[in-house]
């Protein structure tokens, strides 16, 4: 019962369409109910001049009309021309019916697109990584269409079924009941092997949807990853393990085709068998002078008024067990609370770039120890802090916190004197930015990825946000300049020039708090320094939080924060740091090393 009124909610918007849809489609089938009348007229009253008592259930002003007609001639070609406008009736309701299911269809499919797509956009970024990319992209496309195809096709279907049931029973029984009652003994039989035909079908629907969702995944990471296949020479083995889940699916479909098989099969029997016994018992009652050849022609067309459509509920209620299937997978997401419904705040308070930890630690959920412990720090405005430490010390989850992409479990962290859990988290993304080691760029031309943040920029804003990313020249030495195509995520470009690419695109924004989470790692020592320079002249003066490995950079810092296992180990500038023992010394004594070597081996050019 909850599938179905889960399916339901998707047509609720609607309802007036539907409704048409409903009024063309039982009229269609009432409207057919009366052509064998027709025939059954002719053949009985003009052409044998046999009036059966009953003889039919047209309407009386018809039968009035054609007694006005002595000439059979004349009657057979209004009954012709009748069972022409019948016909072309049944076409224009046809086509009504079909223009308004497949607006309905679309205007469906496009809702339920938008709102999936939407609710997808507002998780949270623990909750985002937790679902398969592959599985949510079949929510988004096979699992709508699902959808969209049952209610706009098998729903109306089950009204056409039962008022061509009805009407063909209705007519049938005018005819002659007990023929009727014949014609009515496999119903049953089809109806309950429909039931158990559902009941199986929608566990192997289940099934083949999980199957399908991880091959999609698996195709979805080896396109994604097909540069670190090549890398490994790894071909095979993704074959391999492709082939593994493709048979799987096709196993299971194989399993779900021969039960089709079977329950078609069985209902192509009971439809002859049922064809077979009323033309039986029709025979035996027209020799004993109770019907006719005109009614024994009647029923036969009306057996299939009532056999085939009952026939055709099992497939409604296999599609409909699939459609369930995907509704529920479809509301499986959209029951998961997203992030501004769980704990956002409502504040927008004017942010310069004060930042104050107290006391803050973090930790997974799925996780019984602290990733961050008891740390606290603060950062003025317009000073530039670097975060160092090993891998794993906690230094992205600070950047994480910052952004409220990740919920601190203790303490408080301050923005201008403001808790960050009482800030809007759209408003507080807008102010504080956040560049990522590994950039994401679109398969667009390198200014349509920088206009990603803002498309309203001019090319002025966009030099002068290249020129600090030091990235500018770059760009014109390429044939189509700013007009140049990346590829897919960048693929055209080098790692260095997507990292800069990335951080022009942050810049243009002018955002108070500007955090760059190791994204200055693929560019060269002297780039990098010109970067970092850039900034510093820039006369907005922002906070800026830099996210490194990389001992050279972290040195021009204000202050540097060391984190060892979650804790700050050290807090001061290079040169504090640099002349007592800890982590900072140690590593300073062997990069600043490599470096002077590596420069002075190279001549101090760019190792870009």
């Amino acid at each position: 019962m909850k599938g179905i009124k889960k399916l339901m909610r998707w047509a609720k918007p609607y309802t007036l369409l539907f409704i048409i849809i409903a009024i063309f489609t039982v009229l269609n089938p009432l409207t057919y109910s009366y052509i064998p009348q027709f025939i059954r007229y002719v053949i009985n009253v003009v052409l044998e001049d046999n009036s059966v008592e009953g003889v039919s259930t047209l309407p009386s002003f018809f039968l009035d009309f054609f007694s006005k007609y002595d000439n059979k001639l004349t009657c057979i070609t209004i009954v012709g021309v009748t069972l022409v406008l019948c016909q072309l009736l049944r076409g224009i309701m046809m086509f009504v019916n079909g223009y308004v299911k497949g607006k309905m269809a679309e205007s469906i499919a496009f809702d339920m697109r938008t709102r999936l797509y939407s609710h997808i956009q507002n998780l949270s970024y623990t909750r985002q990584n937790n679902l398969d990319t592959g599985d949510l992209i079949q929510r988004c496309t096979s699992d709508i269409d699902t959808i969209k195809s049952f209610l706009t096709s098998q729903l109306p279907e089950i009204l056409y079924i039962i008022a061509s049931f009805a009407s063909g029973a209705y007519q049938m029984y005018m005819i002659e009941k007990r023929i009727m009652l014949v014609t009515l003994i496999v119903v049953p039989i089809s109806v309950v092997s429909s039931l158990v035909y559902f009941k199986y079908v929608t566990k192997k629907f289940e099934e083949i949807e999980d199957v399908e969702a991880s091959m999609t995944t698996a195709l979805q990471e080896n396109i994604n990853g097909v540069r670190v296949v090549k890398a490994f020479d790894n071909e095979a083995y993704e074959i391999e393990k492709f082939d593994k889940r493709n048979m799987k699916y096709r196993k299971k479909n194989e399993k779900l085709s021969n039960a089709m098989g079977l329950y078609w099969g069985l209902g192509d029997f009971l439809t002859m068998l049922q064809y077979a016994l009323t033309t039986t018992i029709a025979i035996l009652l027209a020799r004993k002078g109770i019907v006719n050849t005109a009614d024994i022609i009647a029923c036969m067309m009306y057996i299939g008024m009532l056999v085939y459509p009952i026939r055709g509920l099992g497939r409604i209620i296999g599609d409909f067990g699939k459609a369930t299937v995907a509704s529920n997978r479809i509301y499986e997401v959209l029951d998961i609370e997203d992030e501004y419904e769980q704990s956002d705040g409502v504040l927008e308070p004017e942010i310069n770039g004060n930042i104050e930890f107290k006391n803050v630690s973090f930790k997974f959920n799925d996780s019984e120890e602290n990733l961050l412990n008891n740390i606290s720090f603060n950062i003025k405005k317009g000073e530039t802090v670097a975060l160092v430490g090993k891998t794993g010390s906690g230094k992205s989850t600070i950047a994480a916190i910052l952004t409220r992409l990740l919920e601190y479990n203790s303490g408080e962290v301050l923005l201008d004197g403001v808790n960050l859990k009482d800030i809007s988290k759209k408003y507080l993304r807008k102010n504080v930015g956040i560049i990522l080691q590994d950039p994401f760029l679109y398969a667009k031309t390198i200014i349509e990825n920088i206009r990603v943040a803002d498309p309203t920029l001019s090319d002025e804003e966009v030099y002068e946000a290249t020129k600090i990313a030091s990235i500018h020249s770059d760009i014109l030495e390429f044939s189509d300049g700013y007009n140049t195509l990346v590829g897919e995520k960048g693929v055209t470009l080098s790692g260095g020039q997507k990292q800069r690419i990335a951080i022009a695109r942050m810049l243009i924004l002018k955002k108070p708090i500007m955090i760059f989470d190791d994204s200055l790692s693929a560019v060269d020592t002297k780039t990098d320094l010109k970067i970092r320079n850039a900034l510093k002249e820039r006369k907005d003066n922002l906070t800026t939080i830099i996210i490194t490995h990389r001992i050279t950079t972290a040195k021009e810092a204000d202050k540097i924060i060391v984190l060892e296992k979650g804790v700050i180990s050290e807090i001061g500038t290079h040169q504090e740091l640099a002349n007592k023992e800890g982590l900072y010394k140690t590593l300073w004594d062997i990069q600043g090393a490599l470096e002077k070597e590596f420069d002075s081996t190279r001549g101090g050019e760019s190792d870009e």
